[in-house]
């Protein structure tokens, strides 16, 4: 079989939705990480690059958010282009108009759209009524737009993917569903500790092993966080209590309580593991001060490649 060239991948990529890593393979993945990292060194080296001049991207908030906010805009105007805010108060969905008359209705003013919002649905349904692309800033179910930067700063960070473990310790939430999709497409070894009734879904583990099957990746979900954290070259967890469930934040500290990524605990992974959390973080409950703030600690790198990972994919699709 012949190797997919750059040209062809970028062709594929125009004019597509990022809603979930699963609808890309892992070639595209790949590129996608390699772009922003080629992006992110023109950007260092002042060098002007515009492909969407004159292009603009929608940006509908329901939750809110500092990364994703000024990551997106920022990089829309690097790239040539501009961000509009868009809250989910000041639009008509907000008082009952339907997804697919606003999808339809952006549609011909903009070039793309992303959103941050609850319900995947959400998403899946602004995608089918818009005739432009939709990018996933962020749902209950998924958040790949974080998870192609984690990668990308690996990959960094530790010179390859293949190969390397990554030990998510805490809830089962959107983070790590779009984490083990995201290893599984690129050959990453991933382990997952959580609590009883914590669980990543069911659904999105099975599709995680049927990628996972085609590149040798190893994904295990484990009770024990010790269990999950041996060997790891990279530790990663998020808060126990993600938007929209802040009512549950007492109960989930007495479930989380011994899943807490501390000095005790990091002492199974490798000795030059790296600390990873999408933030925000609550210093003191899934990560305690001295891991975080740690010399193993690159959360500050992550955040800035939220920049660069998701000026690719504007670029790619946009």
């Amino acid at each position: 079989m012949q190797p997919i060239v750059k040209e062809e991948l970028a062709s594929s990529l125009r004019g597509r939705d990022f809603i979930a890593l699963v609808d890309y393979s892992p070639e595209e993945v790949r590129y996608l990480i390699d772009l922003a990292i080629d992006l992110k060194g023109k950007q260092k080296a002042g060098e002007i690059y515009h492909p969407l001049k004159g292009k603009t991207l929608g940006m509908i908030f329901e939750k809110s958010s500092t990364r994703t906010r000024v990551s997106f805009e920022v990089g829309m105007y690097q790239l040539g282009g501009q961000g509009l805010f868009l809250s989910g108060n000041d639009l008509q969905i907000g008082r009952g108009e339907t997804i697919w008359d606003t999808a339809q209705t952006l549609s011909r003013y903009l070039d793309g759209i992303m959103i941050r919002t609850y319900a995947h649905r959400t998403v899946i349904e602004l995608a089918r009524g818009a005739t432009i692309p939709v990018i996933n800033g962020l749902t209950d179910t998924n958040h790949p737009c974080q998870a192609l930067c984690d990668y990308q700063t690996i990959l960094e960070h530790k010179g390859r993917l293949e190969g390397l473990k990554v030990a998510y310790i805490g809830d089962g939430n959107n983070m790590v569903h779009s984490l083990l999709m995201g290893a599984a497409k690129l050959g990453v070894h991933m382990s997952v500790a959580t609590p009883e009734g914590y669980e990543p879904d069911e659904d999105i583990i099975r599709q995680t092993m049927e990628a996972a099957s085609a590149t040798g990746s190893k994904i295990s979900v484990h009770r024990d966080p010790k269990e999950a954290i041996a060997d790891a070259d990279v530790v990663y967890t998020d808060v126990w209590a993600s938007m929209g469930f802040e009512q549950e934040q007492k109960e989930r500290e007495i479930a989380f309580a011994s899943y807490q990524v501390n000095e005790e605990l990091t002492k199974y992974a490798k000795s030059d593991y790296l600390f990873m959390h999408c933030l925000p973080a609550h210093r003191g409950e899934e990560v305690s001060e001295g891991v975080i703030d740690g010399k193993h600690s690159i959360i500050f790198d992550q955040a800035e490649n939220r920049l660069h990972a998701q000026k690719a994919i504007m670029a790619a699709i946009m």
